[in-house]
């Protein structure tokens, strides 16, 4: 969801600055005189001598009693929205630990790296997977598993699916002493070139 407002809004943004640069660009230029280009009438840049934003367009509002509170509310709006962005930005996608019960009430770190290595490396291992590559979400009391799987060109992706949970993820889970090791798993098939039957 973040990368799709990202890219949308990356991209809303660029398209917004790109037309608004190009028509303070062409007016101050003097672009629509010397290709003989007649402009809309109401169109705000027409030479070099125009500015962008009149006395009078500055100051048109100013007297009406709900200018103020719209101009602070959609600014707080932004500011708000801009804060929540830049959070989701900086927050980690990628769990750094997980908390594993030893048993006497204290617990132990284990780096999520070396838990994603031993559940990749294990993924691997099973008959019909080519790669995998594993990512700890969530918690780290309730990690979670994104796990991508390219499959090899003979392999079924049900029984893989099976054998991944029974095998790789029950391991995983077992080995870090958690109840459960929710995973999301997305399959690929790996790429070959075309064979020639004669």
């Amino acid at each position: 969801m973040l990368r799709i407002v990202n890219r949308a809004l990356t991209g809303l943004t660029g398209l917004v600055l790109l037309l608004l640069g190009l028509a303070v660009l062409a007016g101050g230029l003097d672009l629509p005189d010397r290709w003989n280009v007649s402009l809309p009438s109401g169109w705000p840049w027409a030479g070099p001598d125009d500015v962008l934003l009149t006395d009078a367009d500055r100051t048109k509002w100013r007297g009406e009693g709900w200018w103020w509170p719209v101009v602070i509310a959609a600014l707080a709006v932004l500011v708000v929205l801009t804060l929540w962005w830049l959070l989701a930005q900086l927050r980690r996608r990628r769990l750094g630990e997980v908390l594993v019960e030893s048993g006497d009430g204290e617990g132990a770190l284990l780096r999520g790296r070396a838990l994603e290595d031993v559940l990749a490396a294990e993924a691997e291992s099973l008959p019909g997977v080519d790669r995998a590559r594993v990512t700890l979400v969530g918690r780290r009391t309730e990690p979670g598993a994104r796990i991508g799987l390219t499959l090899a060109a003979h392999a079924e992706p049900g029984p893989e699916l099976v054998r991944l949970r029974a095998e790789a993820i029950e391991h995983a889970r077992a080995s870090a002493g958690l109840a459960e090791l929710p995973a999301e798993v997305r399959l690929r098939g790996a790429k070959h070139r075309p064979e020639r039957v004669s």
